[in-house]
């Protein structure tokens, strides 16, 4: 970055030139909403802009834009841009909304109808030099070269995204032997092919920057070209009138009339609360993106209006103080931040700050309370009868028996209460919530930032509560997920044993499968490669091997998962199924990786449970993620075998769900036939099977069993033909009679499933046995994917839903249970359907009654709950 001075400096981007470089940049396979919007180019845009404003500092910005292909080039030269192919539809589908982005980041977006958006990037840096401005325009195109100036600088991107040259006027003198002036007379020599403009045959660049420099500019050239010897001198002449339209086509017009004026291009605060929902409706989930565009928002945090900073009267009490600012404030909701860290197990916490009604906040360090005040905190933290507003409290809870501290009254937790009001959104961070409903971002660091937080979240929970019981949600907070996440906070404290020597001996084990593997292959393919690599793996399967190409992609053919078991059912060439075992393999070793290096100092592994990840409810597991672990494959089996109990527990204990998700649909859809299928105590799938294959139970066949199987589970998925044809390996000729027959058969779940989507459609949601709501705006959707995806959504919401919220009740109330036996054993885990628990010696038998009982009554479904328990040394022989 060059030297900053107080003269003001604009930022110009050449919108087409950074959307392109995005696109092609960013895979579009891989950035895509679950409704199907291709987000690459915003993705990749936002990035680039995100990392200009911060590195430049500019005090105005504009984003220059093409308006249509016919300019006052092509009506010159019919041919100009020619050959360019039309852009893909996934990338014209982004721009309305990357309009959208900038508006709500207030960065104008300039275009003129006729010119190109280099003309209006040429005409804003003349109008800023002229008024003492320092300039910066970042561009792929080269013509923007004659724009350099002492004042103006280029930022040219050079092979990816991320590399740039500034272009001084020294710059392009040591690149080109020119001047910037003379620039355009050098491309108009050299052609650019990209704008399909013609060179002279056999004249390169450095004929073409010579000939400048000699004769001064192209137009004395044109004038003495006689002078010129040889067959370069023929060739030049022979092109004088093309070389001559060049000239005219690559200058760029200084002198536009605009739409703006420089003074409209000042730095403004961001729409926030645009903002916010815009980054939530793209699925912008990574953190770093996130933090990046709001570290770049100029108005810092600070709210549209003035009032709000001046409600809180914020201060750190003196020693003595918090006890009486204790007992004068904090009546009513208060509202409580804190900074806290959090590692395998183990945690502080740094600084807490409070919020109260009266528009007081206090902010102070735990560590320097003392006396009368840590004592008059540590009654007011644990009583019930004074409520309190968090943000996260799992988070707190997890803390604070690190402080000899409990934690009572919780009555808002604006994470919990934004997820259920709004499942689904990329981020419920305190800054995206206080953006999104607020119009305003919290300061994040220090005493003030942590009581700007304390504010936000005691405003946010008036706004929380009065909709949640709006939507009759608010029993869903207060009764399940704030009691959870004081579970969850213990279950993650205590975290589960394993035995890292066996999880060594497991990844050294892998590690050598898979070299076994890559040998396998290279023997297959007649040489070594890289099983890993992409690109490699293209080369060997499609070009060496000249197997059947798959599914296209952005770097050729595809040889994903789906791709690799497609050549191995359809071919009879090993490697493929050599390639599956490597990829399985390597997963396994990375899951075992991520096991070792989360081990605490206690021996044990401390996952995070994320209540707010998935939409339809389910808590999901990371830092490491226990879901990820098979349970059908032998491998799995054996890293679960080094889960154990820890010292001073005897065995751990599991217990599962059964066939939950198709109780829930029996429960909700009443089909007479699923209904007297679960009534019979005969296998569930092997009855079905009979029903809609019409054949007695005894002559069922596995295929058949595994059919219907398949059938019935995707049920809760919103499966569609083409997916079961997929999941059988059939073809969707053969599984579409096949859900035909199904639903014969079993007409209720039909004209359930029929009844939630038209339900949905008129509602804008679905709902769960508990009321927990899924909103599906894209329903109505005009696009044929989103609304399709929608409606798949829409069908599996309630089941799943419910079955999560089941599973919910049932870990509550297994715990409860526990504590009102005054029992030492304690729930660990929750995967999936299955919840893990470490039980003290001589206890397994009155828990295994107990969580027996708690589990098959969480809910009065029709059909009922089964729960199957075991118990053993270890978390796969618990399983049995």
């Amino acid at each position: 970055m060059g030297p900053m001075t107080d003269r003001p400096r604009l930022l110009l981007l050449d919108g087409h030139s950074l959307a392109y470089r995005a696109f092609y940049a960013l895979p579009v396979e891989n950035f895509s909403t679950t409704g199907g919007q291709p987000t690459n180019v915003l993705y990749g845009f936002a990035g680039m802009l995100a990392n200009a404003l911060r590195d430049e500092r500019p005090t105005h910005v504009a984003v220059a834009f093409d308006v249509s292909r016919r300019t006052f080039r092509t009506e010159a030269f019919p041919e100009y841009k020619a050959g360019r192919a039309r852009s893909p539809a996934e990338f014209g589908s982004q721009l309305a909304i990357l309009d959208e982005l900038l508006a709500a980041m207030s960065v104008p977006a300039v275009r003129v109808p006729g010119y190109e958006a280099d003309d209006v990037i040429a005409t804003l840096a003349t109008q800023a030099e002229g008024d003492g401005f320092q300039v910066l325009i970042i561009t792929g195109d080269r013509d923007a070269l004659q724009l350099v100036g002492e004042n103006v600088t280029v930022l040219y991107f050079y092979r990816t995204a991320s590399e740039m040259i500034r272009y001084t006027p020294a710059l392009v003198q040591e690149k080109y032997g020119l001047t910037p002036r003379q620039y355009p007379d050098f491309a108009a020599l050299r052609g650019d092919p990209s704008d399909n403009l013609p060179g002279i045959p056999g004249i390169g660049e450095k004929t073409a920057a010579k000939w400048v420099r000699e004769f001064g500019s192209l137009a004395a050239l044109v004038e003495r070209a006689g002078e010129v010897k040889g067959k370069a001198g023929e060739r030049l002449r022979a092109a004088l009138d093309t070389v001559t339209l060049n000239r005219r086509l690559t200058e760029l017009v200084r002198d536009l009339e605009l739409p703006v004026t420089l003074g409209d291009l000042r730095r403004r605060p961001y729409d926030l609360a645009a903002f916010t929902a815009l980054l939530d409706e793209l699925e912008f989930r990574n953190a770093s993106l996130r933090q990046r565009l709001f570290a770049a928002d100029p108005g810092g945090g600070r709210p549209p209006d003035a009032d709000a900073p001046a409600r809180l009267k914020g201060r750190e009490p003196a020693p003595d103080e918090l006890a009486g600012w204790l007992a004068a404030s904090a009546t009513g909701l208060v509202g409580l931040a804190a900074d806290w860290t959090w590692e395998r197990g183990t945690g502080r916490i740094d600084r807490i700050a409070l919020a109260a009604p009266d528009g007081r906040a206090a902010s102070f360090e735990p560590s320097a309370l003392t006396g009368g005040d840590e004592r008059a905190f540590a009654a007011w933290l644990a009583d019930p009868g004074r409520p309190k507003a968090l943000h996260d409290a799992k988070a707190l809870l997890r803390v604070l028996p690190e402080h000899g501290w409990r934690l009572g009254g919780v009555a808002a937790d604006t994470a919990m209460a934004a997820y259920l009001l709004l499942p689904g959104l990329a981020a419920y961070g305190i800054a995206d919530l206080a953006a999104r409903h607020l119009g305003r971002r919290p300061a994040a660091d220090g005493a003030a930032g942590t009581m700007l937080r304390a504010g936000a979240v005691l405003d946010l929970a008036g706004r929380f509560g009065a909709e949640l019981a709006d939507t009759g949600m608010d029993a869903v907070l207060a009764e399940v997920e704030l009691p959870l996440s004081a579970l969850l906070a213990r279950a993650e404290r205590a975290g589960i044993h394993v035995d890292e020597a066996l999880l060594r001996e497991l990844e050294e084990e892998f590690a050598a499968g898979m070299e076994r593997a890559a040998d396998q292959a290279a023997g297959i393919a007649g040489r070594r490669f890289n099983p890993g690599s992409t690109k490699q793996l293209q080369e060997v399967l499609f070009g060496e091997l000249g197997l059947p190409r798959t599914k296209k992609i952005k770097s050729g053919y595809s040889t994903d998962l789906d791709a690799l078991t497609w050549l191995a059912t359809k071919t009879g060439n090993g490697l493929p199924q050599v390639l599956l075992r490597h990829r399985d393999l390597a997963r396994l070793r990375t899951t075992v990786a991520g096991l070792i290096r989360e081990i605490g100092a206690d021996g044990r592994v401390h996952t995070a449970f994320q209540q707010t990840v998935a939409a339809t409810g389910r808590l999901t597991s990371t830092e490491p993620n226990l879901q990820v672990i098979p349970i059908r494959t032998a491998e799995g089996r054996r890293i679960r075998r080094a889960f154990v109990p820890g010292a001073g527990f005897a065995s751990l204990m599991t217990a599962d769900y059964g066939q939950l998700e198709l109780r829930v649909m029996a429960h909700l859809s009443q089909d007479p036939t699923l209904l007297a299928a679960f009534a019979s105590g005969e296998d569930l799938h092997t009855t079905m099977a009979a029903r809609v294959f019409g054949v007695a139970p005894d002559a069922v066949t596995p295929d058949r069993r595994r059919k219907i199987k398949a059938m019935s589970y995707g049920l809760a998925y919103g499966l569609s033909a083409f997916g079961l044809a997929k999941q059988l390996g059939i073809a969707v000729a053969e599984a579409r009679p096949l859900m035909d027959a199904y639903f014969e058969r079993l007409g209720g779940v039909r004209d359930y499933l029929d009844h939630v989507v038209a339900e949905a459609r008129a509602t804008g949601y679905t709902r769960t046995l508990l009321g927990r709501r899924r909103y599906l705006p894209h329903l109505s959707s005009d696009n044929r994917q989103r609304r399709e995806t929608a409606e798949r959504m829409a069908l599996n919401a309630p089941v799943q839903g419910s079955a999560a919220d089941i599973v919910k009740i049932a870990m509550l109330r297994v715990d409860e249970a526990l504590a009102a036996g005054g029992l030492r054993s304690r729930l660990l885990l929750q995967v999936h359907d299955e919840i893990v628990l470490e039980v003290a010696p001589g206890e397994r038998d009155r828990v295994a009654e107990l969580v027996r009982e708690r589990m098959t009554t969480a809910y009065p479904l029709s059909v009922g709950l089964e729960a199957a328990i075991g118990s053993g040394p270890d978390w796969d022989a618990a399983a049995h």
